[in-house]
């Protein structure tokens, strides 16, 4: 499923280390593996897929539609919780007993590959197109310049905004620059409605703004890493979130789940949000009067030719050293990478498809379709094995509380990039 695109999402991710059960078959072992131009033999392949990742649906669909183009092949969907997920994929990895197939979050790539046990599949990249590829996607799957991992789905932030609340203050269309942003939001900020609900520590979106001027939230450095908010690019994209969260009345020390942000904007009297599409459906549960007020757009550039950029969450698909079934295991993967299963999956999923030109088939889904577009301006964190240290204990809310509430952005900046600089750095 997608990492990190909500914080709960994170702490699944990472929970307590849950038992290894049976992940590969025990099925004799594929001698074709990985010949060149050699056909599989038929197989019981294992595949995980995690937990409300996909529809049943869509699943379905695949696995009778694979079984049927591979005579004699089995496919064992297995669903697998995000609790204790790390751990076990680890220990999946490092066993001789492995899945033949695995989705991942993006984000956690680097981490598996690390560990090692995830094949290379870099001599594989231009027959599934990887030229198309949404950046933001396939980035986290490359380390080291081999791509370990293959861009599943996507998804990212966009502006949820109150139709009704945009029509009372004269705005007809949705700004595509920062300025007039901060000017729509400037009059959407009276009469006692709020022109954006933006909580102090929403640093995906933070780090968007800093993308969009040059910086990035780290950076390496030969083999160590070194955080950057101490940047002129970071502060440049701090001020500016700064001075698009004052025309607001969201907290400044805490993030968009305390409270959730959906329920602020569901009582009618908050202009717009940053969210992923998908906060649609909890505010029309929140308030199902709201269902036919809101609207989306793509967080605005600094340019109008160019969405903001936007943090890329989703999922890659890996192979195992130890999957017995190498070259059945890369067909499926081409498969539910490929054009087929990506417009399927699409369409009932509305996420957005690993591919740029594939973008059109979420046509006639307003939430879904501007993601899609905000996906072309799409970045990953740190691909650091160790990103998720710095998330435990996140300096980047630290850092944007201390400059909302007065603090010398300089200093905040400093104490926040060393303790980033310490994490990415400290070994696992």
């Amino acid at each position: 499923m997608r990492s990190r695109l909500l914080p709960a999402a994170a702490a699944l991710a990472l929970a307590a280390v849950a038992g290894l059960t049976a992940c590969g078959s025990s099925d004799s072992s594929d001698s074709s593996s990985d010949s060149a131009g050699s056909t599989p033999a038929p197989a019981k392949l294992t595949v995980w897929i995690m937990q409300d990742s996909m529809s049943d649906g869509v699943l379905s669909r695949f696995k009778t539609g694979f079984e049927a183009a591979h005579k004699g092949t089995t496919l064992d969907i297995q669903i697998q919780p995000w609790d204790g997920i790390g751990q076990k994929i680890t220990s999946a990895l490092a066993s001789k007993d492995a899945p033949d197939v695995m989705e991942v979050g993006n984000t956690q790539v680097a981490q598996y590959a690390a560990s090692g046990g995830v094949k290379d599949l870099t001599d594989k990249v231009s027959d599934l197109q990887g030229s198309d590829w949404i950046p933001g996607l396939a980035d986290p799957g490359k380390i080291d310049g081999k791509q370990y991992g293959v861009p599943w789905y996507a998804a990212n932030r966009v502006v949820i905004y109150n139709k009704d609340l945009f029509a009372k203050a004269g705005i007809t269309t949705p700004p595509k620059t920062r300025d007039e942003w901060i000017q729509d939001t400037t009059k959407l900020n009276s009469g006692g409605n709020e022109g954006i609900y933006l909580p102090g520590q929403t640093w995906y979106a933070l780090a968007g703004f800093v993308w969009d001027e040059g910086g990035d939230l780290a950076v390496k450095d030969g083999d160590q890493w070194k955080g950057t908010l101490d940047t002129p690019q970071a502060k440049a994209g701090m001020a500016f979130y700064r001075q698009l969260q004052a025309l607001g009345k969201g907290p400044k020390d805490s993030d968009e789940a305390k409270p959730l942000q959906a329920d602020v904007f569901a009582k009618g009297k908050t202009a717009q949000i940053i969210s992923v599409p998908g906060g649609a459906s909890i505010i029309t549960k929140s308030n199902p009067a709201m269902k036919d007020k809101i609207g989306f757009f793509p967080i605005p550039g600094k340019t109008a030719d160019k969405p903001g950029a936007v943090f890329t969450g989703g999922s890659d698909l890996v192979i195992p050293e130890a999957s017995q079934h190498q070259a059945l295991a890369y067909e499926v993967v081409k498969a539910l990478a490929g054009t087929a299963f990506q417009t399927d999956m699409a369409k009932e999923m509305s996420y957005v498809p690993n591919r740029t030109s594939l973008a059109s088939v979420l046509d006639g889904n307003p939430g879904a379709s501007v993601m899609a577009a905000g996906a072309a301006n799409g970045h990953a964190t740190p691909n650091s094995p160790n990103w998720a240290a710095v998330e435990a204990n996140n300096p980047i809310k630290q850092y944007m509380t201390q400059v909302l509430t007065g603090a010398d952005p300089d200093a905040a900046g400093k104490t926040a990039s060393e303790a980033i600089t310490k994490a990415l750095n400290t070994a696992s």
